[in-house]
């Protein structure tokens, strides 16, 4: 793990570089195989999908959904400890999300205003085949069944046996998923964008994947909405004295373990957590099972960098704009107002980011490569959309439409224009009538005098 002193080199080895997202001009990329798969499964639908789950998963499928029973048996089935972690997950997730809700709104004084609706149909994307994400489902589909919405749709690669994880399945139903798919990678992505025979269209799709998922994302946003490209995950951690070193080297760890290219950082102003941290982390990886891919994630992306303050090591993550960003430091409610760029923010021992990844209530699906600076953690925002309600009475209308028409005049927008006079005139014609007493005819076809 690269070990530096001061903000200046701390900063160069934090300087980023683009993800190898995409490889132009090579016949193997993820982009040519992407597209290939893409212009397949909108070719040939469902039989694309079989030639794939054969190929790159290594099952052969008749059919892809899992049944709603199915899904159900695994939630009663699962064992009850295990279940019961799940269900406290999903209420904590529930209740944030639930808090978070944005409202409809019209301002009679203003005549306007905003009417929020969910979308009517998500796709969520849950990695997995060597591996069980229970914690996605929870994280991807309770934000949006909070927000609204009706069709929740959900693919996951299955494993070797052809089934998607029981623990998976379970997620599932506490999350209130609608339909399940057992397929993965790019051609998932373009089944949901696209619709086949079995799997149905959706409007946007969420969820984090690995570089042919997240391509397949980038090739096809536009025919679908999609809420975000996640790379590979990163944890910032600043720690000053009063840090706990086991605890500091235990967190950094648990970032380092997800992928060899997760990026665990620790930014301190203490000599002796500097020290003390690399020989915890040596002790405590000798007995995780996830050990090679954790040292490798610290020895090509890991850092240990010592500066002179806090601010200065705020001043670093505000640069860095980190997925994950851990105040362990004295107060740290003093400084999260200085931190502007961050996927996540943590503060304090007792608020460790694998409770963000799991059950603290925020969804743990964040941003990642600095796009932390321009977005947000999935929420239930990402499940809605807005439409601009405009209601003004005749008095408003007529008082904006002179300088609509000017301004339309003035982009050479004649009818524009047009039609904003003509509001002008029906007012004007209006008082006409109110200043030579004459009234409107009845609907009878009186003159519009009583009786």
């Amino acid at each position: 793990m690269r070990q530096v002193r001061g903000v200046t080199a701390a900063r160069e080895f934090l300087r980023r570089s683009p993800l190898p997202l995409l490889s132009h001009g090579e016949d193997a990329s993820p982009e040519h195989v992407v597209d290939a798969i893409i212009s397949d499964v909108a070719l040939r639908g469902d039989a694309a999908l079989r030639e794939y789950s054969s190929r790159f998963e290594g099952v052969d499928l008749d059919t892809f959904e899992v049944s709603l029973a199915q899904v159900q048996s695994a939630r009663d089935g699962l064992d009850p400890e295990l279940r019961e972690a799940l269900e406290l997950a999903a209420e904590r997730l529930r209740s944030f999300h639930e808090a978070c809700l944005p409202t409809s709104w019209f301002d009679d004084r203003t005549g306007l205003g905003q009417r929020i609706l969910p979308l009517d149909s998500v796709g969520v994307y849950v990695p997995g085949g060597t591996a069980a994400y229970p914690s996605t489902v929870l994280h991807t589909a309770i934000p949006a069944k909070v927000a609204g919405v009706s069709n929740v749709v959900m693919t996951s690669p299955p494993g070797k046996d052809g089934e998607v994880p029981v623990t998976v399945l379970a997620a599932a139903a506490i999350a209130g998923v609608d339909r399940l798919f057992k397929i993965g990678g790019a051609q998932a992505i373009a089944a949901m964008a696209l619709g086949t025979q079995s799997v149905p269209r959706v409007d946007k799709i969420v969820g984090p994947g690995n570089i042919f998922v997240t391509t397949a994302k980038r090739r096809l946003f536009g025919i679908v909405g999609i809420e975000a490209l996640h790379g590979p995950t990163e944890t910032m951690v600043i720690a000053d004295d009063t840090v706990d070193a086991e605890v500091c080297a235990a967190d950094l760890l648990a970032q380092a373990e997800h992928d060899a290219m997760a990026t665990p950082i620790l930014v301190t102003t203490s000599e002796a957590i500097a020290a003390a941290v690399p020989r915890e982390i040596e002790r405590q990886a000798a007995t995780l099972e996830r050990k090679e891919t954790a040292l490798s994630a610290l020895e090509s992306r890991g850092l240990i960098a010592l500066v002179p303050t806090v601010d200065d090591a705020i001043e670093l993550a505000n640069e860095f704009a980190p997925e994950h960003l851990c105040l362990m430091v004295r107060d740290p409610r003093i400084y999260a107002d200085k931190v502007r760029h961050a996927g996540g923010l943590f503060l304090g021992e007792g608020s460790p980011e694998v409770l963000g990844d799991y059950n603290a209530g925020p969804s743990h699906v964040m941003p990642t490569g600095g796009t932390a600076r321009f977005s947000s953690a999935l929420g239930v925002n990402d499940f809605l959309k807005i439409t601009s309600v405009v209601g003004l009475n005749s008095e408003k209308s007529q008082r904006l439409a002179g300088a609509a028409a000017r301004l339309a005049r003035a982009e050479g927008l004649t009818a524009h224009a047009r039609a904003a006079e003509l509001r002008l005139r029906t007012a004007k014609a209006g008082k006409r009538d109110q200043h030579s007493g004459r009234a409107a005819k009845s609907d009878k076809g009186g003159d519009g005098r009583d009786g």
